[in-house]
């Protein structure tokens, strides 16, 4: 080619480049994760974003190319949330995905326009963070809790675990509503079954030195505890407390038992990655959040870790260690 036709034709070219890469970045979404703990590899809320990230990239939204992904996390500091909903809003992310209910509820106050998708959040419903599960309405839809269905299994398999199972203790913060809604769940479910409740409220983390001595007062055979900021923070005290009374407990996920719980029965963590992945993706195709029903969680997975057990002096069942979908040696 003839070198001045070359040089000629650079303007073109180079306003054409300019143009696509406008067209590319006007074409670009923008995702925010909110947490009240954090994204920490191997942490609950951190598997489920990458998972979600990455259930994206099948729809046509992958990290990098047609994807900005913002992370941020309160690290259990839940009066800084309502400045990280700010921070969030200020980037204009497309859609904004909260975790537990704390994180839900400063999104939904921080801002109208921007959808949120919650995961985690407890009964969107009793919490008043939506109208209905089939009509949400607002700029909120997500995943919806059903502590009502798994409390049953959750007392069934640690009864498994412990035949003689008559008293479970369940530790829970009573100043998160979201998680309140799942004790009360928890303990009706318990009450039918005849099995008594100890129920033991921590709101500060000062309050599990009396939670614990009031667990020794009224021994229980076993503990069930409920998933927010406070108690995941403090989560190896838990386990320590167990490990030393040697009780069995059941968590709801299986970050705890990675951790050293000895056993977790809760939502499938892919179905929940593709649910979450599914909501945004009709988000972001111009679906409005309250016209998008909450999904509901319909596999579910039970995690055992056997060095716990062992441990604990527990002897697991060969016929409740065959339900088990992970097995941690």
């Amino acid at each position: 080619m003839n070198r001045r036709v070359v040089v000629a034709a650079l303007p073109g070219i180079v306003g054409m480049l300019l143009d696509a890469a406008r067209s590319s970045a006007a074409d670009k979404h923008r995702i925010a994760f909110l947490s009240s703990l954090g994204f920490a590899p191997g942490s609950n809320a951190g598997l489920i974003a990458a998972g979600i990230t990455q259930q994206l990239a099948k729809y046509g939204y992958k990290q990098g190319d047609a994807l900005d992904v913002v992370k941020l996390g309160a690290g259990g500091r839940l009066a800084d949330l309502p400045r990280l909903v700010a921070d969030v809003v200020a980037r204009k992310p497309d859609v904004i995905l909260t975790f537990g209910y704390p994180a839900a509820v400063a999104a939904k106050a921080g801002t109208t326009m921007v959808p949120i998708v919650v995961i985690n959040a407890g009964d969107p419903v009793s919490t008043h963070l939506i109208q209905s599960l089939n009509h949400p309405g607002g700029n909120l839809t997500g995943i919806s809790d059903v502590a009502g269905e798994l409390a049953p299994k959750r007392l069934q398999l640690l009864k498994e675990m412990a035949p003689g199972l008559k008293r479970i203790a369940v530790l829970w913060n009573p100043n998160d509503l979201g998680m309140t809604t799942r004790y009360e769940a928890s303990a009706r479910v318990a009450e039918r079954l005849g099995v008594n409740v100890v129920p033991v409220g921590v709101r500060e983390p000062e309050d599990f030195a009396g939670a614990f001595v009031a667990m020794d007062h009224h021994r229980p055979d076993g503990l069930l505890m409920v998933a927010d900021t406070l108690t995941t923070l403090h989560r190896k005290r838990v386990f320590d407390y167990v490990a030393t009374h040697r009780l069995p407990a059941i968590y709801e996920a299986a970050a705890f038992v990675h951790d050293g719980g000895l056993m977790s029965y809760g939502p499938d963590q892919s179905e929940t990655e593709a649910s979450a992945a599914r909501l945004v993706g009709r988000i972001l195709g111009g679906v409005s959040a309250a016209d998008l029903p909450l999904e509901r969680p319909t596999r579910f997975s039970l995690a055992i870790n056997l060095k716990t057990a062992a441990a604990l002096g527990l002897a697991v069942p060969p016929l409740l260690l065959a339900q088990a979908d992970e097995v941690i040696q």
